[in-house]
């Protein structure tokens, strides 16, 4: 149960997120509608005549102020209805519920990596603070931060699907079909994900755990004859838990925007790639619908880091 102080902070952190989510989704509609082309004329077809064609705009309300259309959808969407994809007739929730899976999966995956192999080589380094391990780890780190993962992504496909066949280079099994195929499918792309993400677990962990250990409460901890391993487990850890939680936060947030590019190069049926088809094809229902699906899992994470921050940290619901 939430103690007053968590359920105020809660409620605030709600209300903060109405107008992220109006600004997240008013942007890109009026992205897309910047696009070249017209959806009407790719429904009704290139000889298609200009009464056929004006006919398409006003089923669809594309005919209406810019203002108007989007305050159709949003109404509407908040009804539960995100309306039907332009092209496939498909209904955008049904979209939704058949992609949105496995980019979920993807994007645990990848964090699980990050934090696995992350935390283990950022208490390396720390423990090791100045030191040949400590060098190694910052320059990996390094490497991991400054390659894409889109170029991470194609270099594995080459080098582990296509030269060793060790895993598949394309393709998606959903983990409620066969979980050990799943993952052995998911393997490539969600280590090319979790480069970038194993680099920055371990360097702000490290980073922040050399400057506690450094201090003069951990110093004197260490003359009163406490071993090493156990400051650094029982009082180290415990201190930079909040920071460890705030990396961590902002990385599935920027892991869920890289599956975009990442999908596409292992032609994984997830958010990711139906956006860039849904773009492509000035589907706008469908890039509205996916946009709106990430926003809300963004701002969700973001709750949940909040609630664990008064959990970890008591004083941060008071402020």
């Amino acid at each position: 149960m939430l103690n007053p102080l968590q359920r105020r902070m809660l409620t605030r952190r709600l209300l903060q997120t109405v107008p992220v989510l109006i600004l997240a989704t008013f942007s890109v509609f009026m992205l897309l509608k910047l696009l070249p082309g017209d959806v009407a004329i790719t429904l009704a077809g290139e000889n298609a005549s200009a009464e056929r064609i004006a006919e398409i705009r006003q089923n669809y309300g594309l005919d209406k102020p810019l203002l108007i259309q989007y305050a159709t959808w949003a109404w509407n969407a908040l009804q539960g209805d995100l309306s039907s994809s332009l092209l496939s007739g498909e209904e955008v929730t049904t979209t939704l519920a058949r992609v949105f899976p496995n980019t979920l999966f993807i994007v645990c995956y990848a964090i699980l990596i990050s934090i696995v192999l992350g935390v283990p080589l950022g208490i390396l380094a720390a423990a090791r603070a100045g030191g040949l391990a400590d060098r190694m780890v910052m320059l990996l780190s390094s490497i991991g931060v400054a390659l894409p993962n889109f170029w991470i992504a194609m270099i594995f496909v080459v080098a582990f699907a296509l030269n060793r066949t060790w895993f598949p280079a394309t393709g998606f099994v959903s983990p409620f079909e066969d979980p050990l195929r799943a993952i052995w499918y998911a393997t490539l792309p969600a280590v090319a994900l979790a480069a970038s993400g194993v680099a920055e677990v371990s360097r702000q962990l490290r980073s922040s755990l050399v400057e506690i250990l450094q201090s003069q409460h951990f110093r004197t901890l260490h003359a009163k004859g406490l071993p090493f391993r156990s400051i650094l487990w029982k009082h180290g850890l415990r201190n930079v838990s909040v920071n460890l939680l705030t990396v961590i936060s902002l990385l599935v947030n920027r892991t869920l925007a890289a599956t975009v590019v990442v999908e596409v190069v292992f032609a994984i049926p997830g958010m990711g790639n139906t956006i860039v088809n849904a773009t492509l094809q000035r589907d706008f229902p469908v890039v509205q619908g996916a946009v709106l699906a990430m926003v809300l899992t963004v701002i969700t994470v973001n709750l949940v880091t909040d609630m664990l921050y008064s959990v970890l940290d008591p004083r941060i619901s008071q402020q």
